[in-house]
């Protein structure tokens, strides 16, 4: 018998431990993927959808649907816009009507339910006020017999209107720049009473997949034998996961999959041995007797790896267009690269997830995933770019902390230990350090006693290593130059080979040579070609047979390609053009950013006059305000609190 004591007992279970590393998903969640993923229908995994439009519409879609029925994907995404960031929206609108996606190679062309030519900057600003937004990406398996992809798209979206029961505000772009032609549809968060739009899950997810089938059978006919039996047989010898892999792993139990036990079409039964036969092959099935094979538990991770791995490659060699290159599928590089851009998209054009092809200089071409909210437009190809080492320490710290004397460092003293070194541009080697202290001191690191002096801790390298690693997450990557090195061979400002010949090698802008042979022999033309451009232009002597570059090289560049910027724009806004000089100040109004060939400057504007300074990104959320700035060399600090009274 249970005491007096025992019924005091009270359990008072204390909160769940934070764990690190990410969070698990439910267990329900994971069985849902994981049916979703082996082809099973959502309406027998779950019960129906008890919110939203289109509820009623996800039972009813499809019902009269054969086997022969027509195949389409839609993939959908729900975006919270608070969350995604204020250009989110623009910057997916922008990419999805990007050069190339039409059947000629043009740009693509937004349109809507009434016309062919919708403002996509009228449509962004429509749903600024919105709390979300829907994105699909339609694809009919015979999409390229769809002649009229915009017509299909109207009526699906009728369709789709009808079931939501409200008018809706949405436009779409064709892309026909890949194997599949497809439509990217951005649909708004708003219904047409003004109410925030809630899709039902179900008609997210089956519903509206099953109207496309239904339409795409409508349109094209039903799929005859001779068609099926040609699709299946084409998912034999693939190397990623198939439709027959789905069907394996549904009919097996306990990884076995036994072709007895279920039969069907004789025909099917040996597109699916001849599966088996070659998985075998892979090494991903085992077979146990004439009718009995033992899958791989890793089955269907493998496959699905191999399939994006083959349109990886196929990615790299489009974009390197014939030229013979190694290829590296390294998403994050574990060493600096440095090359040009080939290639550009979205590996994930549902999230915005994009990635870039470099031809490097050591000979070898990279696929590289950049971080999420990367502006590809940002990112011409021909451009030079940089990859940082993930972990590395920077070299620009280990020289601060080697040119400080008591935890201080002065730019004077760095500058006299340059030129007593013999370095070429003494001043350009100073400014990289100081915007590396200006971008420490922002973060509370380093602090600047006074106009170049800086106090720097004992454990500077350390604390700047860790201030890197919280700010990126994934690739890190630098843009050198917009320009292809061709481009740079005459160009009037500081380029990215300027500062190869200043080092006198790339080393010191990557860990690697220059490479002889692929994108590596490019640029060691293109170096012996600038050298002689600036023969010409009396930046560089030739003594005994060695071109000997002017003293301050970079900077003479810099200051003509802003100069000539600047009298151009003189003679286009009708105001004086003030050249800032090295620690002058100049207050005004943020108009708008320049691309020059020595890098992007703001436009800094006052009632008479106009001055060009080195650009930040920082900047640009201030664009039409005023501020001020300071210049520091090559660089600039900006500062957003503009006192009255000065003036540039």
């Amino acid at each position: 018998m249970a005491s007096s004591e025992d019924d005091r007992f009270q359990p008072r279970p204390g909160a769940p431990k934070v764990r690190s590393g990410p969070r698990s998903r439910r267990f329900i969640s994971q069985v849902l993927k994981a049916s979703s993923k082996s082809g099973a229908s959502g309406s027998g995994s779950r019960p129906a959808s008890t919110f939203g439009r289109g509820r009623v519409a996800a039972v009813r879609a499809g019902h009269g649907l054969g086997p022969n029925a027509r195949r389409a994907i839609i993939k959908a995404r729900y975006l919270v816009l608070k969350s995604a960031g204020v250009k989110a929206v623009a910057t997916h609108l922008r990419y999805i009507e990007r050069d190339g996606t039409t059947r000629d190679g043009q740009r693509g062309q937004a349109y809507g339910p009434d016309t062919d030519a919708t403002d996509l900057q009228s449509f962004e600003k429509r749903g600024r006020g919105d709390r979300h937004q829907f994105r699909f990406i339609v694809s009919v398996e015979e999409s390229p017999e769809l002649e009229d992809l915009k017509g299909f798209t109207r009526q699906l979206m009728q369709r789709v209107q009808t079931d939501l029961e409200t008018l809706l505000d949405w436009v779409a772009v064709d892309h026909w720049d890949t194997d599949n032609p497809h439509t990217h549809i951005v649909l708004r968060g708003r219904a047409g009473d003004g109410q925030n739009l809630v899709i039902a899950p179900d008609y997210m997810a089956h519903g509206m997949r099953k109207r496309a089938s239904e339409l795409a059978t409508e349109w094209l006919g039903p799929r005859t034998e001779l068609e099926m039996r040609k699709s299946l047989q084409r998912e034999v010898d693939q190397e990623r996961l198939t439709s027959l892999d789905r069907t394996l792993i549904r009919q097996a139990k306990d990884q076995t999959v036994d072709l007895t036990s279920q039969p069907t079409g004789q025909q099917r039964q040996t597109l699916l041995r001849a599966r088996l036969q070659r998985l075998e092959t892979m090494s991903l099935a085992e077979r146990i007797d004439a009718n009995r094979w033992h899958l791989s538990p890793a089955m269907a991770n493998t496959l699905s790896s191999l399939g994006e791995r083959g349109d990886i490659l196929r990615t790299m060699h489009k974009a390197l267009r014939g030229k013979q290159r190694e290829c590296v599928l390294e998403p994050v590089p574990a060493t600096s690269v440095i090359g040009r851009i080939v290639g550009k998209g979205l590996a994930d054009e549902l999230h915005d997830r994009a990635y870039i092809v470099i031809d490097g200089m050591d000979g070898r071409a990279h696929y590289l995933v950049l971080p999420a909210g990367t502006d590809l437009a940002e990112l011409p190809v021909e451009g030079i770019l940089e990859t940082k080492a993930a972990g590395a320490v920077r070299a620009v710290d280990l020289n601060i902390v080697d040119q400080s004397a008591g935890g201080i460092y002065r730019t004077v003293d760095h500058f006299s230990h340059l030129q007593r070194i013999g370095d070429r541009d003494p001043q350009a080697a100073v400014d990289v350090h100081v915007r590396r202290l200006e971008a420490l001191r922002r973060s509370g690191i380093v602090k600047r006693l006074t106009e170049g002096i800086w106090q720097v801790p004992d454990d500077l390298v350390k604390r700047a290593h860790d201030h890197d690693a919280r700010r990126v997450s994934g690739l890190n990557f630098e843009l050198k130059s917009h320009l292809s090195v061709d481009q740079q061979v005459k160009a009037l400002g500081a380029t990215w080979l300027d500062l190869c010949l200043v080092t006198s090698t790339s080393s010191s802008t990557s860990t690697e040579p220059i490479n002889t042979g692929g994108f590596g022999a490019d640029v060691a033309r293109a170096l012996n070609a600038r050298r002689c451009f600036l023969l010409s232009e009396g930046l560089a002597t030739l003594n005994s047979q060695r071109v000997v570059l002017a003293r301050d090289l970079l900077a003479k560049l810099r200051e003509r390609d802003v100069t000539a910027a600047g009298e151009s724009l003189a003679g286009l806004n009708g105001k004086r053009f003030h050249r800032l000089q090295d620690g002058d100040n100049a207050h005004g109004i943020y108009r708008r950013s320049i691309q020059l060939a020595s890098g992007k400057f703001a436009l800094i504007e006052n009632e008479r006059s106009f001055s060009l300074a080195p650009w930040k990104s920082m900047v640009e959320t201030r664009l039409g305000q005023p501020l001020s700035v300071t210049i520091r060399g090559s660089s600039a600090e900006w500062r957003f609190s503009v006192q009255k009274g000065l003036a540039v």
